[in-house]
């Protein structure tokens, strides 16, 4: 018995129609990288393992998956770490290379490898699938695409807010209103650790901090404490918890609980300067909201922190993210190059405008009109027509075979062609085409040049 085909959890197959709504996202955002001045660069799906791995701290690099060295992959291990049953001693043996896990670090990479030729500051975009050991639910994929701008080589928070501008920019142009775009300063995390005496333990904070919003409070706490960070300090994390009201309010509260902390200070100087400059511009549909516990644990982050949530009827994690990165680069041998970049999540915008039907009706046309073919005179005829008709950027097709003419109209309904062409003996002596509207059923016979007519009108 034929084994049954399926694919692996977490991937997908996507039909015609749900290709042309994904495209509809692609291409939105491709405008407005583009609008604002980004450049497109691609990477390859796979890179060197160590150029992945103590990225994305513990956590991300246990869902990064590796790819097994070719050939005899378990000769270079011994018997006695084959014994130890050790995964991760055995894993750095037998794989050298690893599926990209996002787009940033692949791009620092890039950056560093082909620093001579670049001009910075360099703005780049990138929309490539990456691909993530996660455990699959609504909203979460293993393998996804990405959309993301960065720019290297410039220090400025103009740049946080350019991004905070262009995120307001590509969800109006999706018709996607109510977004709201939650910002947190990787310095202010910083200064919370200092002032609870946990600085030598920022990264299990921020981790634990960053699950607020899926284990809630208690539990976060309970981790904090299971990291080694004291009851006192957690005790002094409280006033984090509550902070609440206007972005200029928590500004204020911050500056309260951060007195004592330099970096913190600084962390809620840039924050109160990006909020100036966006109050000043003005946002068309998105929101900005100060977030203090976004923490988004990604070790890479040293500036702004952003995440994208969706509009609040709609549930669904976030569709966005980004922030600050000092010193990235530094990792790959170039010091001293300051970055900041954005990520749209395409797959799960694609399902909010879905929920909230705002797919464009007409995205998902592609053929305008068939030909149906009556025998091969009047295929050849046919073709000659629809020749023409591409040559006017008018999408037309004809049937393959001259099957019967209920099967073919079937074809047309199934397919949702508007249009339909019969070119009988009748047309073809008088070198017209009977074009006929699927909906209505009305008929009229044309010559070719009334029938390009038709459909560039």
């Amino acid at each position: 018995m034929a084994q049954k085909p399926s694919i692996p959890k977490g991937t997908r197959d996507f039909n015609p129609e749900q290709v042309a709504k994904r495209n509809y996202i692609f291409s939105t955002i491709k405008t407005q990288f583009e609008r604002f001045g980004f450049q497109p660069i691609e990477t390859p799906s796979f890179e060197n393992s160590d150029t992945l791995m103590g990225k994305y701290g513990e956590e991300g690099d246990r869902l990064i998956f590796k790819i097994l060295n070719s050939g005899d992959y378990l000769s270079k291990v011994d018997d006695a770490l084959y014994q130890e049953k050790n995964s991760n001693a055995t894993t750095a043996k037998i794989s050298e290379k690893a599926l990209r896990y996002d787009l940033t670090v692949p791009f620092a990479r890039y950056v560093v490898q082909h620093q001579n030729e670049i001009e910075f500051p360099f703005k780049r975009y990138q929309m490539q699938p990456v691909w993530r050991a996660d455990r699959p639910q609504k909203g979460r994929f293993r393998e996804f695409y990405q959309c993301d701008a960065d720019v290297v080589g410039s220090d400025s928070l103009f740049q946080e807010v350019e991004f905070i501008q262009l995120y307001d920019n590509v969800f109006s142009a999706l018709q996607l209103e109510g977004v709201t775009i939650k910002i947190n300063n990787r310095k202010i995390l910083s200064g919370i650790a200092e002032v609870i005496g946990a600085s030598d333990k920022l990264i299990d904070f921020t981790v634990a901090l960053d699950k607020l919003d899926k284990i809630g409070e208690e539990k976060v706490k309970e981790e904090m404490l299971g990291k080694g960070i004291s009851q006192d300090g957690i005790d002094k994390l409280q006033p984090l918890f509550t902070i609440s009201g206007s972005f200029e309010s928590q500004i204020e509260s911050l500056k309260d609980i951060l007195s004592t902390s330099e970096e913190g200070t600084k962390g809620i100087k840039e924050l109160s300067t990006i909020n100036k400059t966006i109050t000043a511009l003005g946002l068309k549909t998105a929101t900005l909201q100060l977030d203090v516990t976004l923490a988004r644990g990604l070790n890479y982050y040293t500036g702004a922190i952003f995440e994208v949530s969706a509009p609040k009827k709609v549930s669904m994690g976030s569709i966005g993210g980004g922030g600050r990165y000092d010193d990235l680069t530094g990792v790959f041998g170039l010091k001293n190059v300051s970055g900041v970049g954005i990520s749209f999540g395409l797959d799960r915008i694609y399902l909010v405008l879905e929920e909230l039907n705002l797919f464009p009706s007409t995205i998902t046309k592609t053929t305008e009109v068939l030909f149906i073919n009556f025998g091969d005179n009047e295929a050849l005829a046919c073709l000659k027509a629809v020749q023409a008709l591409r040559e006017n950027h008018i999408n037309a097709e004809l049937y393959p075979d001259a099957a019967k003419m209920k099967k073919q109209m079937n074809y047309a309904n199934k397919r949702s062609i508007p249009f339909v062409v019969l070119v009988g003996e009748e047309e073809l002596n008088n070198n017209t085409f009977t074009i006929k509207n699927m909906e209505s059923g009305e008929q009229s016979q044309l010559n070719l040049e009334a029938l390009i007519a038709h459909f560039k009108a």
